[in-house]
Parts: C-alpha cells; sequence; structure tokens
C-alpha cells in the first residue's frame, strides 16, 4: 500500500515538474524572440502582430500553468486528501452499501460535478480575461453558461446511460468484463461521430450553405480530382463565439460534411482557401483520422486491461487513500491517475500528429498549390496571434501541429508551385 503511494507521489511529482518546466521555458524562450519577427516572415507579419502573438501565447502558457496547480491539488485532495473516500461514505448512508448500479453513477457523477465547479473560475478567466484581452473573445456570460448547460443536458443525455452500461459490464461479464466495455466504448464513439454534425453541432453554432457560388465551384472542382464526396459546404458562424479561424471535415460516411469558420473565409483569398481544404482533404484520402481512430482505440484497449488487472488489488485503493473496493471506485481512480503515468508518452503522440500534419501538407501542395498553402498559413499564425519562436522543446513534447517555420521550409522544398 505505501510503495504504491509512494510511487504514485514520485510520478506525480515528475509529471508536474516537467510540465511546470516546459511551460517555464516556453515562455522564456518567446519572450527572448518578442522583439524580432523570425528571418522569412517580416514581409507578411509586423513587429507589432509578432509581439502581440509573443504575449498572447505567453499568457495562455502561464494561465495553463495555474491550472497546471489547480489540477495537482484537485488529484490529492480528491486522492490521497481523502475526497473520494468521503463521496463514496456519503453515499454509501444515503443509498446503502456500496457496488450496487445507483452507488457507481453517484460517486462518479458527483466527483466530475465537483471537480468541474473547482476548476470553473481557470475556465471563465481563459474566455474573459486572456481570450478578450487579446481581442479574440466574442461570447457573453449569457451565452457561456448556455453553452455549459447543453453540454451538461448532452453529458446527462449521452453520457449517463453509458456509465450505466459501464458499470453494469464491469458487474456482470465476470473477468473479461473490460473487453465488452471496450466493445462498447468504440460502438458509442462511433455513433456519436455518425449523429454529431446533423443533431449535436447545430446545437451550438448555425451551419448554413455556402452561398458564395465562385468559391463553391471552385471547392467543388476540387474535391472531384481528390475524388472526395460529401453531404455538403457549410460555413459555421464561429464569429459569435472567437475571432479565431478554422475548417474541418466531420462525420463519417454519408454523413461527412465540409465546415468553414466564417472568420476564415472572411480572411483568406479563394486560392488559399482551396490549400487550406486540400489540407484537410490529405488528412481524409490518407485515412489520418482512421488511423488515429485506431490508435485511441488500440490505447483504450490497453488501459481498460490494465484496469482488469487492478480492480481487485487492495493496494491500488489503499494507496490512493480509499478504504472499501468497488468497480465505480476503481473505474474513477483509474481515469485519474491514469495521466500521471502516461504523461512521458506525450511527446510520442504529439510526433505521430506532427508526421500527419506535414503528409497533409504535401498532399495539399500536391493538389493544390503550396505557395497559396504558405500564405494562407501565414495569414492564419498571424490572425490567430500563434506564436512563430516557440520553445523547440516545449513544441516537440506537446504541439500536435509543426513550428511555422518548419512547414514553410517543407513546403518550400516540395516544388509543387502551381
Amino acid at each position: 500500500m505505501m510503495t504504491f503511494t509512494l510511487v504514485f507521489l514520485a510520478a506525480l511529482a515528475l509529471a508536474t515538474v516537467t510540465r511546470l518546466w516546459l511551460a517555464a521555458r516556453h515562455v522564456r524562450y518567446i519572450q527572448a524572440h518578442r522583439n524580432a519577427v523570425p528571418a522569412g516572415f517580416s514581409e507578411q507579419i509586423s513587429l507589432a502582430a509578432h509581439q502581440k502573438a509573443a504575449d498572447y501565447s505567453s499568457a495562455k502558457t502561464r494561465l495553463n500553468m495555474a491550472g497546471i496547480v489547480v489540477e495537482l491539488a484537485v488529484l490529492l485532495l480528491f486522492t490521497l486528501g481523502g475526497g473520494l473516500q468521503a463521496l463514496d461514505t456519503f453515499w454509501r448512508g444515503v443509498l446503502g452499501e456500496g457496488g450496487n448500479l445507483g452507488h457507481g453513477m453517484a460517486l462518479i457523477v458527483s466527483a466530475f460535478v465537483l471537480m468541474t465547479l473547482i476548476e470553473l473560475p481557470v475556465s471563465l478567466y481563459r474566455t474573459f480575461g486572456v481570450e478578450a484581452r487579446f481581442g479574440f473573445n466574442k461570447m457573453t456570460l449569457k451565452l457561456y453558461f448556455g453553452d455549459l448547460l447543453k453540454q451538461t443536458l448532452l453529458a446527462a443525455v449521452f453520457g449517463l446511460p453509458l456509465l450505466l452500461l459501464v458499470l453494469w459490464l464491469m458487474a456482470r461479464m465476470g473477468d473479461n468484463w473490460w473487453l465488452y466495455v471496450w466493445l462498447a466504448w468504440m460502438t458509442f464513439n462511433v455513433l456519436a461521430l455518425a449523429i454529431y454534425p446533423t443533431y449535436i453541432a447545430p446545437l451550438f453554432n448555425k451551419f448554413s450553405p455556402m452561398q458564395d457560388m465562385e468559391l463553391k465551384a471552385r471547392i467543388e472542382s476540387l474535391l472531384k480530382k481528390c475524388g472526395f464526396t460529401s453531404q455538403g459546404l457549410f460555413v459555421m458562424d464561429g464569429s459569435r463565439r472567437s475571432n479565431h479561424g478554422n475548417a474541418y471535415f466531420t462525420g463519417f460516411g454519408k454523413a461527412k460534411r465540409i465546415v468553414f469558420f466564417d472568420t476564415l473565409l472572411s480572411r483568406l483569398q479563394p486560392a488559399e482557401i482551396e490549400a487550406v481544404l486540400a489540407h484537410e482533404l490529405g488528412h481524409f484520402k490518407l485515412r489520418h483520422v482512421i488511423k488515429r481512430m485506431a490508435w485511441t482505440f488500440a490505447v483504450s484497449l490497453a488501459f481498460l486491461w490494465v484496469l482488469g488487472f487492478l480492480i481487485d488489488k487492495e493496494w491500488f485503493y489503499q494507496g490512493l487513500g480509499v478504504a472499501e473496493q468497488s468497480t465505480a471506485m476503481a473505474l474513477l481512480l483509474f481515469v485519474l491517475v491514469a495521466p500521471v503515468f502516461t504523461f512521458l508518452l506525450q511527446p510520442l503522440m504529439a510526433l505521430y500528429s506532427r508526421k500527419h500534419e506535414f503528409e497533409a501538407d504535401e498532399y495539399a501542395a500536391q493538389h493544390a498549390s503550396a505557395s497559396d498553402l504558405m500564405r494562407a498559413l501565414v495569414t492564419l499564425y498571424k490572425d490567430n496571434a500563434s506564436t512563430l519562436t516557440p520553445d523547440p522543446l516545449h513544441s516537440a513534447f506537446y504541439d500536435s501541429h509543426p513550428p511555422a517555420a518548419s512547414r514553410i521550409q517543407r513546403l518550400q522544398g516540395a516544388h509543387y508551385f502551381l
């Protein structure tokens, strides 16, 4: 018991110190390069825009550092601090002895509600402090809490039945319950992808068919050339919440949609929009989405197998400050502490994602224009205030997208200037 407690504390200390150290050096590196636009960008990005990106990135990173400290305090409070044990004791007094589905549901839901409330101030400051200070936030408090209410209702409608099913499978399917839970989890994710574009996304944003006929014809020509079919081209009112711009695919099969933020369309030229879309098409045609889903499902299977091993180990519970064993408590503890032990795998996942981004850039250069994509990237980096000078180690550890300079350099060497 004490041995596992020490292992947990050591892993938690390593992860926390590493995260804070990486964040601190990221801020130092950005500020050290704040007063000079990197070579190759000086003609497109002004010093004022570069400095805004430096200050915005630094502010976000400093807030993330505060979030890391809050996460640490919450995790220690709920585990070794006795928080989960107190919740378990409370619900046993209300609903009877642990082990029944009602007790398990109440324990897990109440724990996550409390954690959400504790972390809410950080989220509010991120939106109405940092994002607002740099001119990106368009949300009102009414819209923010309206979104939160919708998310809570969706979590209740979809999440509670899934949680009930998972706890039932854990209790009834014997030693191989983890395999049945994995199958249920996969099925849920596939169904969520299928219904999200049509039924969930419209609850938060308005999606209108693209009205620019010239741009639409250009995009449809690209889709035909790439052998891609979709349910339609849509423009999303992203400007209702933020000044950030983006484009993405959503759904699969006949439910596939191509979505452009209205902020993106207002900033890029038609040829640049085509190049950005070609990049997104690259992700689809190169099966990046399927590969990432397969990777996610494989990792979730491994995690559930590990939980299957831990679920009846007394030292697992007592080492994390819990006296009574139950399937619900095992699941809750595992969800909370697993990131502590897998944190150092983050660079591998980031590397895998950056590889896909480079491949999608190359696909875009072949099917649209490398020069147009480069101009679009520079515009998006400038308008989104993304730093051009991230700390190399921080970027390698976390970033799912390669730094701007690396992407531009790759595209310049691709020789696909159409």
